[in-house]
Parts: structure tokens; C-alpha cells; sequence
């Protein structure tokens, strides 16, 4: 009896060890380890209406990482964020004119809560393509918080001359 106990609770105590290692999380978590991390895909269909002009054959990546500082209660009480952006697909010389993270689920546009400060001809994709990065841009501890407790109601998207209502998009 002892030995089917143990056989039947040894794999419940593995698995329950392991942890979740669902790859649609994103790394980190915010749970006093790494820094939380997303990695966004960037497509002009996901922009709402869809983008259906010469940006329509653009696609991109972000990755955002959320650097969080908590007080001894877990409590985050500060929050810097660090974005690295890649795009290509686009036409020759394309200008953005804004990139940044918006409240809004998959479908819906939303307002715009941290912004990167890009400004137009501070980014220009010289043949279709290239990348660009900010580091340490303030963000507001309780939004820190919103973003990692549900990453999926927020969503990056950057903006150019041809689409200045934003011409890719991707959800945390």
C-alpha cells in the first residue's frame, strides 16, 4: 500500500515543482526574479481597421521588458521599461512617427499609456527596414502592475507618416 502511495504522489510532486512553463507567458513575471518580458509581433492586419495600403506588407517585432522594483511586501514601487524594435517589410524610406503601449484587448483601440517619444524623421527605415531602441522610459508602478497581472489588455503598435492612426500592432 505504502509503495502504491508513493507512486501514485512522486509524480504529482514533480509536476507541481516544475511550475508553469506555458511559452505563451511571458518570461520573468515580476515575482522578484527576471525582469517580466514580452515579445511582440508587429503586423499591420492586427491594427484596427486593418492597414491595407503600401505599410499593409510591413511586419515587426518589440521586445519590451518591464524593469520592477517592489518594496518588501511584493508591492512594485517603481518601473522602468527597455524596447527593442525591429521592422522590415516596408516601403523604401518609410518615416514612424510615434511608437507606443496602448490600453486595449485584441480587436480594439485604446489610449495610449507609455509612449517611446519617437518623433517623425527620428526613426526612418532606410530600404523597407530597421530597428531602433529606448531604454528607461518611466512607467507608472500601477500600471506596472496592470500590465503584468494581464498583459493581453494592452498592446504596442508604431505609427508612420502613411498611417499616423498606427501601422502595426501586437498584443502583450
Amino acid at each position: 500500500m505504502l509503495r502504491k502511495t508513493i507512486a501514485l504522489v512522486a509524480p504529482l510532486l514533480f509536476l507541481a515543482a516544475c511550475g508553469n512553463n506555458n511559452p505563451a507567458s511571458p518570461s520573468g513575471g515580476g515575482g522578484g526574479g527576471a525582469a517580466p518580458t514580452y515579445t511582440v509581433t508587429l503586423l499591420p492586419s492586427n491594427e484596427v481597421p486593418p492597414v491595407s495600403n503600401a505599410d499593409s506588407t510591413g511586419t515587426g517585432t518589440a521586445v519590451i521588458t518591464l524593469n520592477l522594483t517592489r518594496d518588501s511586501a511584493g508591492t512594485i514601487t517603481a518601473a522602468t521599461a527597455d524596447f527593442q524594435v525591429t521592422m522590415s517589410g516596408y516601403p523604401d524610406n518609410t518615416s514612424l512617427t510615434d511608437a507606443h503601449i496602448h490600453t486595449g484587448a485584441a480587436g480594439a483601440n485604446g489610449a495610449v499609456v507609455v509612449s517611446l517619444g519617437v518623433t517623425a524623421g527620428s526613426v526612418t527605415l532606410a530600404g523597407g527596414a530597421g530597428n531602433f531602441s529606448r531604454t528607461g522610459i518611466t512607467v507608472d508602478p500601477t500600471l506596472a502592475q496592470a500590465i503584468v497581472a494581464n498583459p493581453a489588455a494592452y498592446y504596442f503598435n508604431v505609427h508612420t507618416s502613411l498611417n499616423p492612426s498606427g501601422a502595426a500592432r501586437g498584443q502583450l
